[in-house]
């Protein structure tokens, strides 16, 4: 089927929520192990937890989007000023929370973090703690846009790719399919968190078109060469040769105030797959 990107685009754009980047209050919580982190919502699978150190989050409904939040990178701090840092934590969302009493379930390491030196097992203690938090971009120094071949993909027709390593301080809101140097675009559907899927795989090899939320409008990002024509090997990572760096604009300037821009733009070294 061919691409409906013209058609959607505004739909899906005005569905965007507003000022991500703004500072959001909400009560936090930790997993007591690792464990649901790696069976998330957003698809992820096991590798989440080599996603930046293990600092990692599940979110609420607002911020997982119907899965258009999964890898939304986050700086977030507890209000508990006797045992947190004014600094914080950077976390990336790999679940969702599903938790009425809290907005933020981080792991226990991305939870420790918070504190100051020292007052780790207080904080724990602590078990429910007011946080504030804003949306940062994501920057993996050394990593593209990643796509990886889900195992229930049937060659050649039906293929399910994972997104991986998602850059910038935005959304991914379509991704097309062609053949290298064809323009019949074919659409695919977000099945479930970052994996996407389609039954009428073209054939390859394949290039892929992802749309994006960037400034006020959106653009495209084109992976001229990303699948070989022989793509049936799941599990194998795929660095499609591009990434993302756009920053999605919204109309509530001034909303950081009270909060200056994190120290370092880099997430923690992501271990090698």
């Amino acid at each position: 089927m061919m691409s409906m990107f013209p058609l959607v685009f505004l739909m899906l754009l005005s569905g965007a929520s507003a000022c991500d980047r703004c500072v959001h209050r909400t009560k936090g919580a930790f997993f007591q192990d690792d464990s649901p982190l790696s069976s998330g919502a957003c698809g992820y699978g096991p590798l989440a937890l080599r996603f930046n150190g293990g600092y990692l989050a599940a979110g609420d409904a607002s911020l997982f989007k119907n899965g258009a939040g999964c890898g939304t990178c986050l700086q977030v701090r507890c209000k508990e000023s006797l045992l947190c840092t004014t600094v914080g934590t950077k976390v990336i969302l790999t679940d969702r929370n599903i938790s009425n009493n809290t907005g933020l379930v981080l792991s226990r390491r991305a939870f420790a973090s918070m504190a100051k030196e020292g007052m780790e097992q207080s904080l724990f203690t602590f078990g429910i703690v007011d946080l504030e938090y804003k949306r940062i971009p994501c920057n993996y120094k050394h990593r593209n846009l990643t796509l990886m071949v889900r195992d229930f993909s049937i060659f050649p027709n039906y293929l399910a790719i994972k997104v991986l390593y998602q850059g910038g301080q935005t959304e991914i809101l379509g991704i097309d399919v062609a053949q290298v140097g064809a323009y019949n675009w074919v659409y695919l559907t977000r099945n479930y968190g970052v994996v996407w899927d389609t039954s009428s795989t073209p054939p390859g090899p394949l290039q892929f078109r992802f749309t994006v939320t960037d400034g006020y409008d959106g653009s495209f990002v084109l992976a001229k060469n990303a699948l070989p024509a022989d793509w049936n090997h799941p599990g194998v990572l795929y660095d499609t040769g591009v990434q993302i760096t756009s920053i999605a604009q919204e109309s509530c300037a001034h909303c950081d105030n009270g909060w200056n821009k994190p120290p370092t733009p880099y997430l923690r070294e992501t271990k090698h797959i």
